[in-house]
């Protein structure tokens, strides 16, 4: 139906002896959005990517995928999925590896299309295992996009990679989002989830922490940062001023976080200690510690 989510958890629980990986999880994704996945180590996102892609089931609740079962939206070519393992494949050229792909798919795309929107055409005869760590990884994208499909998962998909072919990577990937493809990607790059989702998910010991853009988990987190400079003056006051919750010395350089920057400002300018103030919001890397350790219970988030 037209109308299915792209995907559903509902209620979905999972253990591994006694850990529980994921503890009655709700979460919907509607089609053409693209959602990032966040959380500490352990915090339950491979598990839910796994049950996801139908590589194991719940041992309680129900996942769906494209209004079916998994497995079966798997089969059918309606989802791409790029994981974290995998090694090139030697003596072939990136062209024949993804048009060998495409052939197991019943509906695939057509491979230059998938070189293309994978930043690949002027590489397509190169052999796979004489490319860099950021062209392998976006082979590994054209491999998870030629079977055309509706949804595609990418579990950290940019790690090892440095800052220009992670730019490479994302550029990729909003060519594919852009034609109203569902996205859902885990990150332990925030700034990549800020940057380049609608909407970031916060998974902690299982359960749904937070969902929302990252202006609203900034919101949610509270607060502000305030900066200036010591100029070789003490630190021991600051945290006594009004408001401030923690205190970072970088330097000759304070950064304060507060939950009242107003009066904050009105008490530093007071002590005339105002030197190259900045005030700023919070970033999301900023809130995503603050939720994980306020508490384990999922936060409304202000709108």
């Amino acid at each position: 139906m037209d109308n299915e989510p792209a995907v559903a958890f509902e209620a979905a629980s999972k253990a591994y002896g006694t850990v529980r990986a994921l503890d009655g999880l709700d979460l919907t994704v509607p089609p053409g959005e693209t959602v990032a996945l966040l959380g500490r180590n352990g915090a339950g996102k491979s598990t839910a990517i796994g049950l996801l892609l139908g590589l194991d089931t719940p041992d309680s609740g129900r996942v769906r995928l494209l209004g079916g079962a998994p497995d079966r939206a798997v089969a059918a070519g309606r989802v791409g999925a790029m994981l974290q393992e995998g090694r090139p494949t030697p003596r072939v050229t990136v062209r024949e590896l993804v048009s060998f792909v495409a052939r197991t798919y019943p509906s695939p795309m057509p491979v230059t299309e998938a070189l293309a929107l994978a930043g690949l055409t002027e590489l397509a005869d190169r052999r796979v295992e004489r490319l860099s760590g950021g062209q392998a990884q976006r082979v590994r994208f054209a491999v998870a996009l030629v079977g055309n499909p509706e949804l595609i998962v990418l579990d950290e998909p940019t790690t090892a990679l440095d800052v220009e072919a992670r730019q490479e990577f994302w550029d990729a990937m909003r060519g594919y989002a852009r034609r109203g493809n569902t996205v859902l990607f885990s990150t332990h790059y925030l700034e990549e989830a800020d940057a380049h989702a609608d909407r970031i998910v916060v998974l902690d010991s299982g359960r749904l922490l937070a969902d929302g853009t990252g202006e609203e988990l900034k919101r949610a987190a509270g607060g502000s940062l305030v900066a200036f400079d010591l100029a070789g003056g003490p630190t021991e006051w600051l945290g006594t001023l009004p408001g401030v919750a923690s205190v970072e010395i970088r330097g000759d350089r304070a950064r304060l976080r507060t939950d009242d920057s107003d009066a904050t400002v009105r008490a530093l300018a007071a002590r005339d200690a105002i030197r190259s103030l900045e005030v700023a919001p919070v970033s999301l890397n900023d809130a995503f510690l603050t939720l994980v350790h306020r508490t384990p219970e999922r936060l409304e988030l202000a709108k």
